[in-house]
């Protein structure tokens, strides 16, 4: 098991507090929409670029957990890997918590092997996260944004509702059954269509917006690409 120790700053009882929070295993939901229709709009998005469909929807992928990263820098491999805004959850201490992070993915690996893409890019995930308990009741708020830097400008890249995805629980149900996720598990729960389609950027952020409680969970990173050589 290739666990990941990660010092995250958790909203709890006590106010923030930072911990070392262990994660053993990275599950990556895919094709998580409750519109059927946006769904497939994805996949014909992804279509675009060579990436075949899924056999399931929603489907789970998953991933080393040696991946996640709060690092504000990943390198990749050529230049053909983009993010993906996304809001994740992590089972912790005996709760759920929330935050935002990036399932960033080699789309050329992508157009054969989904599951092998999930592997090959760090995933970063902001250092941050709320306890699901206190955005459970508005949840239907909370908005999820991304941008990227092109042509020197910070430009939005996706924008949406969380609740384009589906519920939480619902999601976990549907991974884990009733029992629900396993302590030390963090789930990556889906992204939302790209404004102007999928493409890379060298700068990649990612935006969970609470205006009830007027908070934000934000990770801004760069990307370093590194050569391929054969």
């Amino acid at each position: 098991m290739s666990a990941r120790v990660l010092p995250l700053l958790l909203h709890d009882d006590s106010g923030l507090t930072r911990r070392n929070v262990t994660v053993d295993h990275l599950v990556v939901a895919g094709w998580t929409g409750r519109d059927r229709a946006a769904v497939e709009l994805h996949i014909k998005e992804l279509g675009a670029i060579g990436v075949k469909p899924p056999a399931t929807t929603p489907i789970f992928y998953r991933a080393s957990a040696a991946r996640l990263t709060i690092a504000d820098s990943i390198e990749v491999l050529g230049e053909a890997s983009s993010g993906e805004g996304e809001f994740v959850l992590l089972q912790h201490d005996g709760r759920l918590w929330v935050g935002a992070g990036s399932d960033h993915t080699d789309r050329e690996v992508e157009k054969y092997g989904v599951s092998v893409s999930k592997q090959m890019c760090d995933k970063p995930i902001a250092p941050e996260f709320w306890p699901m308990v206190e955005v459970a009741p508005h949840w239907d708020r909370l908005m999820l944004r991304a941008y990227i830097a092109e042509n020197g400008k910070r430009v939005l890249y996706q924008e949406g509702a969380v609740t384009a995805m589906l519920d939480p629980l619902d999601l976990i149900e549907k991974f884990a059954g009733k029992a629900g996720l396993a302590e030390a598990t963090l789930m990556f729960c889906g992204t939302l269509s790209a404004k102007g389609g999928v493409r890379p950027s060298d700068v990649f952020e990612v935006e969970l917006d609470d205006p009830v409680r007027e908070r934000k969970i934000r990770h801004r990173y760069g990307i370093r690409t590194l050569p391929v050589l054969g």
